[in-house]
């Protein structure tokens, strides 16, 4: 398939450049089954279209503040996007910067911390701390809440816990698995109350997930290595929730990519360690059979995986009535729960 396959129109008034007064503010596409049309919901109904035997599949990991800023030791001002911490004085970054560095090149941070680069891997930058640095320290006095691209100002003190899942708990992520984002503590109550059972996996999202599709063929494309965490206990409830009959629920593309990597040997098996996988139209879905998800960049592998879930021309359709009902689009946008388009 082509890129191009994946591309609609949108007005740059839709994309959300702030979130909801409250988390549960935002507004629930809903397009149930293979067929029927798109209803307008309230994502506060959202445990009224869940049952008891669902289970709903979490991703845990918690946004670090990954933004740092800094200069070259020659005087050019650079910002660092981190995109993985690999010990306690190195990590890879992403730069923006006029002109690349090279190795070995001294870097002064903002804070006053000093580093020099190290090598590179493709697009990022190894980068290692001076000798009495922690990236940990580094990250807590001087980063900031890594926004996307698309959301264009500054961070602020409500991006701080906004850009954030109530329930993150495992330190790792540069950008946030936004379709959690809507979930306040109220509704984890709500949903305790009907019975709908919930586990968490792990997969910290990588900048690489903002980057743009430079193929033409979808074939052709290399996915961003991330790391993910499936467990024994999440193995033995997805298999529970399925010899009951209930639906494996996965909230955000981040979750389906997680079971999906762990079951890629043919069945769900514990998983620990990174995956490139990429899921488009064709690929067979082995876990997941419903998806909470937020709107997608167009020509991104992240709408490339709804419209392989839920089928391509039905996912564009329900996009195109998204744009005309004036939806909010993006990280702090609205929702879509959808079921698979087969089984």
């Amino acid at each position: 398939m082509r890129v191009e396959d994946f591309r609609y129109e949108l007005p740059e008034e839709l994309i959300a450049q702030y979130p909801t007064a409250e988390r549960r503010g935002s507004r629930l596409l809903s397009l149930p089954g293979a067929e029927g049309a798109p209803l307008d919901r309230d994502f506060s109904e959202l445990p009224e279209l869940l049952d008891p035997d669902d289970l709903l599949v979490f991703n845990d990991t918690r946004v670090i503040p990954a933004r740092l800023h800094g200069r070259k030791a020659s005087g050019g001002r650079i910002e660092l996007l981190v995109e993985r911490v690999l010990d306690d004085r190195r990590l890879l970054a992403q730069l923006r910067v006029s002109k690349k560095p090279r190795a070995e090149s001294e870097l002064v941070l903002d804070g006053g911390a000093r580093a020099r680069v190290l090598g590179r891997h493709d697009e990022l930058f190894e980068i290692g701390l001076s000798a009495g640095e922690s990236v940990a320290a580094l990250l807590a006095e001087a980063g900031q809440v890594p926004l996307p691209p698309y959301i264009r100002r500054a961070p602020e003190d409500i991006d701080t816990a906004r850009y954030q899942t109530v329930y993150a708990r495992r330190d790792g992520a540069v950008a946030a698995p936004t379709a959690g984002l809507h979930f306040d503590e109220e509704m984890l109550d709500e949903l305790d109350r009907r019975r709908v059972e919930r586990v968490f996996v792990t997969l910290h999202v990588g900048a690489g997930t903002f980057q743009p599709v430079r193929v033409e063929q979808l074939e052709d494309h290399v996915m961003h290595a991330e790391r993910v965490e499936v467990s024994a206990t999440v193995c033995a409830r997805v298999a529970a929730a399925r010899a009951r009959g209930g639906r494996v629920v996965a909230v955000g593309t981040t979750a389906v990519r997680s079971l999906e990597a762990a079951a890629a040997g043919g069945a769900l098996a514990p998983f620990d360690g990174e995956t490139r996988i990429f899921i488009y139209p064709g690929f067979r879905f082995r876990c997941v059979d419903a998806l909470l998800t937020n709107f997608h960049m167009p020509r991104s592998t992240l709408l490339m995986l709804v419209c392989a879930f839920a089928g391509r021309e039905r996912v564009l359709d329900a996009y195109r009535h998204a744009v005309r009902e004036r939806y909010r689009f993006f990280s702090y946008g609205d929702a879509m729960l959808m079921g698979r388009a087969e089984r």
